[in-house]
């Protein structure tokens, strides 16, 4: 594969309970918490929120891509990533995700097409294939 960039970030702390991480660049800069809902303090981005945003952002780039390509509207297209962690056995922890892709100008089986293809180049969709659970939602 040929590399066309490449991020880095660095972990610091205690990684998710009272942890920071900070891009080399320094655009992200962020503390880390662990969250209510897990028993944590909260306040805090978490590694969930953060792979939410990055899914959800590249997600919507390749589903641009495609449907420009096909024709398609894409005016008002949102991708809305959720991003779930729990116990996957063996005392392992897993992440699973939900894509909620909202297309308004566009017929609900074309969309689902679309979204089909996206899912089929976007890289984030592709690393997690077969390693995590994604489910695509039109809305």
């Amino acid at each position: 594969m040929k590399i066309f960039y490449t991020s880095v970030a660095t972990a610091t702390g205690d990684g998710r309970e009272n942890g920071h991480v900070r891009s080399s660049d320094g655009v992200i800069d962020v503390e880390i918490a662990v969250p209510v809902e897990l028993g944590g303090k909260g306040g805090a981005t978490n590694p969930e929120q953060l792979f939410a945003a990055g899914y959800s952002a590249c997600f919507l780039n390749a589903l641009r891509r495609v449907a420009r390509r096909a024709g398609a509207d894409v005016d008002g297209t949102e991708v809305t990533a959720e991003v779930g962690i729990g116990a996957a056995g063996e005392g392992a922890f897993g992440l699973a995700v939900t894509l909620r892709v909202l297309m308004p100008k566009v017929e609900r089986d074309r969309a689902e097409e679309l979204v089909a293809a996206a899912h089929k180049v976007c890289p984030y969709s592709n690393a997690t294939r077969g390693n995590i659970e994604v489910a695509l939602a039109i809305v």
